[in-house]
């Protein structure tokens, strides 16, 4: 008899630090945090879908801008790779025509 008690009080207490626990998991748990982003431009960078080499390509300033932000941290994402791609490929093709003559 003494055992079967036992066993009750031992279940009800687990049961209630569990729901004790589903209680009170949105008062103990971290609030997310927010990270700010410093420029404008890499805010609506950051917002978009990640642009394609092609893009940045044709807009190579914005790319260079993607990179420098890149470098300091505050873009991430697949645009950093893309950006850098089509730098040195605009780079590659400058030297090309320099060489050429073109």
């Amino acid at each position: 008899m003494s055992e079967c008690k036992t066993i009750i009080v031992l279940l009800a207490t687990l049961a209630i630090g569990f729901a004790g626990g589903f209680v009170l998991r949105p008062v103990i748990a971290p609030t997310p945090q927010k990270v700010a982003i410093a420029s404008r431009s890499l805010t609506a960078a950051a917002l978009n879908k990640a642009r394609g080499t092609q893009y940045f390509v044709a807009h190579v300033d914005e790319a260079r801008q993607v990179v420098a932000g890149c470098r300091n941290g505050s873009v991430r994402g697949g645009e950093c790779a893309t950006a850098e791609e089509a730098i040195i490929k605009v780079e590659a093709q400058e030297r090309r025509k320099r060489f050429l003559g073109n």
